[in-house]
């Protein structure tokens, strides 16, 4: 007989107190009405509503299907929706890899996505290159465009891809609404040489 290993526990009689709810944003409540900031309204719908765009090369996207699987099931987040093309997607999430030739290809694509947009580097070769320190891999992927989340391990076991997509709702939820159009944003994409 084998044994069991999923739903070890009963189902709870008390269903109320077993869902858990997002915070609201902080605001004024009343009787039949909730008045908040408009950044806090955008930043808890932004957070909650993530397309990721996986750029794949090798062992970090298998972790990443794992990730996307029924057993992890990213979709619990709000990053149900993988999407394939930039201009449809927020989240830049480079897993593996990435040779030389391919950075101008990375850089490309994070050009095509909209504004907002945010990029997670996933994986050892992602964030500094990993075990190939040679001439023709890119010693991490911040070197082509600007990364905000950085999730380490050779590869990432999902654990850690789901707590890279935490840290990045965190950010995404107290960015500004004016952050994107500060001096300093831009001076960073100018940095990159990025308009």
């Amino acid at each position: 007989m084998r044994p069991v290993r999923f739903n070890i526990h009963p189902i709870q009689a008390d269903l109320k107190n077993s869902i858990q709810m997002a915070d609201m944003p902080e605001g004024h409540q009343g009787e039949g009405f909730f008045s908040t900031t408009l950044n806090g309204v955008v930043g808890l719908a932004r957070k909650n509503s993530i397309w990721p765009l996986p750029f794949a090369t090798s062992c970090c996207g298998i972790e990443f299907m794992a990730t996307m699987g029924s057993h992890y099931d990213l979709a619990r987040f709000g990053s149900e929706r993988v999407g394939f093309s930039p201009r449809q997607c927020d989240l830049l999430m480079v897993m593996g890899t990435i040779a030389k030739k391919m950075g101008p290809v990375v850089r490309q694509v994070y050009l095509q996505m909209a504004e907002p947009r945010w990029v997670m580097a996933v994986g050892a070769c992602a964030c500094s290159g990993g075990i190939f320190d040679t001439y023709s891999v890119l010693q991490g992927i911040d070197q082509v465009v600007p990364v905000d989340v950085y999730v380490p391990g050779c590869p990432p076991r999902p654990e850690a891809i789901i707590d890279g997509i935490l840290k990045m709702q965190d950010l995404i939820g107290k960015e500004s609404l004016r952050r994107r159009n500060s001096d300093q944003y831009k001076a960073l994409l100018a940095s990159y040489g990025i308009q």
